[in-house]
């Protein structure tokens, strides 16, 4: 079994170590708007520099929030699809865990020198 990169924690306590895409799903879809309101998914360690949370809406839907203190990122959407949902976090979690993630912008792409052919 491999390191554990990340968890997902529900409000009610329900948490899983490197959630897929359908355990992502399960959490979501078991949120309530009395006992278990809010997951919150970030790494394993101590001051971890990115985290996202999906949280019931009162009116309806999710907000969720994406936070990267490395790459300066800070998005608040709101969504109602929570396959939608799982499948965009899921791609966002990827690029902060793979080894060398995703490039932050890509402003500079063109200008990148390029091998000799």
């Amino acid at each position: 079994m491999g390191t554990t990169h990340y968890h997902a924690e529900s409000e009610r306590g329900d948490s899983v170590e490197d959630p897929s895409e359908d355990a992502l799903f399960m959490l979501i879809d078991d949120l309530n708007s009395s006992d278990n309101t809010f997951v919150v998914v970030q790494p394993d360690e101590d001051d971890p520099a990115w985290f996202a949370s999906v949280a019931v809406l009162d009116e309806g839907g999710y907000e969720v929030v994406r936070r990267d203190s490395i790459r300066g990122d800070h998005e608040v959407d709101t969504k109602a699809d929570i396959d939608r949902i799982a499948s965009d976090l899921t791609i966002w979690m990827a690029a902060r865990t793979s080894p060398g993630g995703l490039p932050r912008a890509t402003e500079n792409f063109w200008n990148t020198p390029q091998a000799p052919v």
